[in-house]
């Protein structure tokens, strides 16, 4: 996003025409804090990073930034925290006019169709026709990754639901059952440590992501196809981190998950062999899995970087280490709006369903840019183009500190 030199925030590592100068390197995979450790700087809009909730309605006039920004004094920090109290307060005006549809009911439904179409797709993988077949492949393959991208980050940020227990059963049913994964470290890993602290070096970097001793083709073209088969493996390892209960629950759900998919498989599409049902199981889980990955790296890897001591407030630390990308009909449906085009607005207010990320797109961009903040936006095959030609700088080496200048 251009700067002008009279802008209050200035970084190194600007994006400009959907590149960033003074790009961060990637480095390998930091160990987390330990369970409960706070924000660096604890404050009350990094508290939100794990947990937004919409605030009391607002009144009938509207408070000008003004006096957001006397009420809370004159220092840098105070302003920024008032910055993003401003922007809370806009965001939950939206929320409160909103119908119980537009914030739960929109994405429950897309879930919903995505049950109902299952049927159809085991069915079609009994024609012997090759145009029918295709048909199931596609529909298993889709619907596979709604239910467990999209429902699975729904339900890590309790977004399905306003009920916290149901928000609890609905995790373990789209992260373990569906996903094969388990429900406590992909929440604890996502909301805690991503969101917590993201783009900040060792923690929420998206170092997870890097796999530096693959070149740059295996990596982005040919290594994606193996996600099905590394997720349960990956889980398993984590099991060593929850207590037992967990542990057997996590178990006995990714076996009957995976189970019941091989299961209907043999039953209801009629593979002959237990091989060709497994080979269809790896076909239609990693139908979408290259987006998957790329999405992950595309929207926070090449943006700044920043240590733990050292990163801004929240609201500027969203607004320069996260991306949008453009809306894709496919994967808007399948990812969901707040890992595609809306996930900016993700970051800012994570326990928003994908609708109301939709729906609050358009304050949020028109503040952060109002108040000459970065908005950044890039094409899926303008951030392909640069991972391919930069893979080395981005996805291999150390990234250095993003130094900040009239931020803190």
């Amino acid at each position: 996003m251009p700067r002008e030199d009279g802008d209050p925030a200035r970084w190194r590592g600007q994006q400009v025409n959907g590149e960033v100068s003074g790009t961060p390197h990637p480095r390998g995979t930091g160990d987390p804090p330990p369970r409960g450790t706070p924000a660096p700087d604890g404050s009350r809009t990094e508290a939100m990073a794990e947990d937004w909730e919409p605030g009391p309605a607002l009144g009938d006039r509207d408070v000008t930034p003004g006096e957001v920004l006397q009420r809370a004094g004159q220092e840098p920090g105070k302003q920024e925290e008032a910055l993003m109290a401003e922007l809370s307060e806009l965001v939950q005006k939206v929320v409160k006019s909103s119908s119980w549809w537009e914030r739960h009911g929109v994405d429950i439904s897309i879930l919903a169709c995505s049950f109902l179409l299952l049927p159809a797709g085991f069915l079609c993988l009994r024609s012997a026709q090759a145009i029918p077949f295709l048909a199931g492949v596609l529909t298993l393959g889709v619907v596979h990754h709604t239910l467990t991208v999209k429902g699975s980050h729904l339900a890590s940020h309790n977004a399905l639901t306003e009920s916290k227990s149901w928000g609890k059963v609905w995790a373990v049913f789209f992260i373990e059952l569906c996903s094969a994964f388990t429900a406590e470290q992909a929440t604890y890993n996502h909301v805690k440590i991503h969101h917590g602290y993201t783009n900040v070096i060792g923690l929420g970097d998206s170092s997870t992501w890097k796999l530096p001793f693959l070149n740059r083709y295996v990596y982005m073209f040919i290594a994606p196809l193996a996600v099905p088969i590394i997720t349960p493996l990956v889980a398993l390892d984590l099991l060593r981190n929850v207590e037992w209960k967990a542990a057997l629950r996590t178990l006995c759900c990714m076996f009957l998950g995976l189970y019941c998919h091989y299961w209907l498989l043999l039953n209801v599409s009629g593979f002959q062999s237990p091989w060709s049902a497994l080979l269809c199981m790896l076909l239609t889980r990693s139908l979408l899995a290259h987006p998957y990955i790329h999405v992950n790296i595309f929207q926070h890897i090449g943006l700044p970087m920043f240590a733990a001591d050292r990163k801004p407030k929240r609201i500027h630390l969203m607004s320069l280490g996260v991306l949008n990308l453009p809306r894709n009909a496919l994967l808007d449906w399948s990812f969901g709006h707040s890992l595609i085009s809306c996930h900016v607005e993700h970051h800012l207010f994570p326990s928003l369903s994908d609708n109301m990320c939709l729906k609050i797109k358009p304050v949020v961009s028109q503040y952060l840019k109002q108040k000459k903040l970065p908005y950044n936006e890039d094409t899926y095959a303008s951030r392909l183009r640069l991972f391919l030609r930069r893979y080395e700088e981005l996805m291999v080496h150390a990234p250095p500190i993003t130094e900040l200048v009239g931020i803190q």
